[in-house]
Formats: structure tokens, C-alpha cells, sequence
């Protein structure tokens, strides 16, 4: 990557002349975060610069870290440099960072979706003259339907399961994917049930102001009657660990973006799969470089070698920008990043 206003070396995306690093993956003394999942935000750095939503969250799974949080839009100025925070949509208190210095502005995209999800604050196109984009979905077969239409799938397989007293366990990343699941559940058709990590994220979600519905979380008081007619949302860490047990008889599903090519279904260890990404398909990954009005593009973690040549072809001045970012998971059996 050329000398430029962002760069990038062995700690993260590095801005010289603010001595800041956005979302890096070693220890430094600035960091400012995109998000709370744990591939953009860890543990270590001295200082972090946030969206407020997130404060509550990066507490709980960071500890008592010193944060300072912004609102969208709210312009902050280090060392003569300009930085701001705008929506995302990828999960809620997820931003752009927009980078301002001596005229030129570079945005830093983090992960992000164009869709309304209801409990995100809708992505926001932001003009630059640099767009740094994921490229988890950067492929023309991923196309998403509507949310509504994957919702009254999940909710007729639920509503299935209750009618033949069958507990409904659906797994979803315990930030972002787990609420958007939540606040999709119809909940005339029974109780809704969480793992201790998506009640302890719901909680501190619920601190920083995001309204959600009521759940109760899987205890061993939980009402067994209850549970045959109810559904869970779990992590995917917990598909195949001793946890399962308390359900008995139970039909599990996973969602994921993953879901829409056949052959991870198949090797999905869930009975069944639902099409549901909280990042941008083809169609909006192009959108989001369009809207951005950029002269060059950067594109990280994801297909981005497919995603790069693509706008190439297309008459943008586009690179792969590798980086340590890893986007969705396939496996349902592995959070280590909790990062879809």
C-alpha cells in the first residue's frame, strides 16, 4: 500500500499523522474500533475510541478498559486530524470511521450491510476519496432475500417443533445475529430462551438503550415442559458441547450467510440452515463502492482477490489490502471471534 493517509503495518490500519490505529489486532496506545466482534476489537490496546452503543459491550467482553465513545457524526480532531463516526449496519453501535486530513478523506469500513435490520442504525454512505471495504460476500451467488421472508421460515420451523413438543435450539452469534434473531421470533408461539453469553450481551445491549424483547436464560430450573415448546438462542460454540443435553428431544438450526450454498448446509452439524448475514451481498458490497464516490478501493478479509478484480474490470482503482480480519465463520462449531 503506498505512503497515503492510511497505511498499513504489522499492528493494524495505521494513521501517521494521528499516531491512531482503527480496529488493529496488536497492542498499541490509540486504538479506535469499528465494532465490538472480537476480530476488530481486542484486548490490550491503552486507550479506545468507540460509538457509544458499544460501551457496555466492549466492558463486558474486555473488562475495564478506557474507552471514550462517540455519536454518529460527531467529529473528534487528533492531532490535526479529522475523525468521525458513521452507521454501518452491520450490528448495533457499528461505524465507519472517516478519516480527514489536509483535504483528503479516507473511510475505513469495517463490516457492514445496506439492508435494515431494526435494531441497527442503517448504513450510511459516506463520500472519500478512499474506501477501505470487507469482502466476506464477495461473490455474485450471494444475494440476500428479505429479512421478513427468512423470519416466517424461522418462525413456521419453530412453531413445527412446539406442535410436536420438540425444543427449537437455533444458533446465531451472541452480538448482532442473536438480537436481530431475537427481535424476528414470533413469541405467541412459545417462550423464548437464551445461552448465558447472548442473556449477558442482551443485558448490556439493553444498558446502552437498544429495546428487546423478554427472554429467560437456560438454567437448571429452566421448566422442562417449557422448553419442548420453546426456542433457544445459543452461540455456536455451544452445537456440540454437553449444554445440548438439557433439551432432550430437539431440532437445531444455524444462520448465516453461509447457509445460501448448498454444500455448507450439508456439512452443517444443524438439521437445518437459514439464510440470515449481518454483512453486504454482491449486490450491496458494489452499491457501497459506488455510493462512496471513491477514487480507490481497498478490499480486505473475504473474497477479496474475486472482489478486487471485479471493480478493477469495472473502472475503479482497486487492491486487495490484506489484513487480520476474518469476517464470517463457516464452521458453527467455532466462535473463536465471535465474528459474524
Amino acid at each position: 500500500m503506498p505512503t497515503a493517509l492510511l497505511i498499513i503495518n504489522d499492528k493494524g490500519i495505521y494513521c501517521e499523522a494521528a499516531d491512531v490505529y482503527i480496529d488493529p489486532w496488536r497492542s498499541v496506545d490509540k486504538a479506535l474500533i469499528t465494532h465490538a466482534h472480537s476480530d476488530h476489537a481486542r484486548y490490550g490496546h491503552r486507550h479506545y475510541l468507540a460509538h457509544k452503543t458499544n460501551q457496555a459491550v466492549l466492558k463486558l467482553r474486555l473488562g475495564n478498559i478506557q474507552l471514550q465513545t462517540l455519536e454518529y457524526n460527531e467529529v473528534v480532531i487528533i492531532n490535526g486530524v479529522k475523525f468521525s463516526f458513521h452507521p454501518s449496519g452491520h450490528i448495533p453501535g457499528s461505524a465507519q470511521i472517516r478519516v480527514e486530513h489536509k483535504g483528503e478523506v479516507w473511510v475505513v469500513s469495517g463490516d457492514y450491510k445496506l439492508g435494515d435490520d431494526g435494531i441497527s442504525v442503517p448504513f450510511e454512505p459516506v463520500r472519500c476519496h478512499a474506501f477501505i471495504s470487507e469482502s466476506t460476500f464477495g461473490l455474485p451467488v450471494y444475494h440476500w432475500q428479505n429479512q421478513q421472508l427468512i423470519f416466517e421460515k424461522i418462525n413456521q420451523w419453530w412453531k413445527q417443533n412446539a406442535d410436536e413438543n420438540r425444543c427449537s435450539v437455533i444458533f446465531g452469534y451472541s452480538l448482532g445475529k442473536a438480537q436481530r434473531i431475537l427481535q424476528g421470533l414470533d413469541e405467541n408461539i412459545g417462550k423464548i430462551f437464551t445461552h448465558g453469553a447472548i442473556e449477558n450481551t442482551n443485558k448490556a445491549l439493553i444498558e446502552a438503550g437498544l429495546e428487546l424483547k423478554k427472554t429467560e436464560q437456560v438454567s437448571l430450573h429452566s421448566n422442562k415442559e417449557e422448553l419442548k415448546k420453546a426456542i433457544v438462542l445459543a452461540p455456536p460454540s455451544a452445537a456440540e458441547s454437553p449444554w445440548m443435553k438439557k433439551f432432550g428431544d430437539y431440532s437445531s438450526a444455524f444462520c448465516s450467510g453461509w447457509m445460501q450454498v448448498r454444500g455448507n448446509r450439508r456439512r452443517n452439524s444443524t438439521d437445518t440452515g437459514f439464510v440470515l448475514s449481518d454483512h453486504a451481498d454482491w449486490e450491496s458490497l458494489n452499491m457501497a463502492v459506488k455510493s462512496s464516490g471513491a477514487e480507490r478501493v481497498f478490499i480486505t478479509h473475504g473474497f477479496s482477490d474475486v472482489f478486487a478484480r471485479h471493480l478493477c474490470e469495472n473502472g475503479y482503482d482497486a487492491r486487495v489490502l490484506k489484513t487480520l480480519y476474518e469476517g464470517d465463520q463457516v464452521s458453527v462449531s467455532d466462535e473463536n471471534i465471535d465474528a459474524e
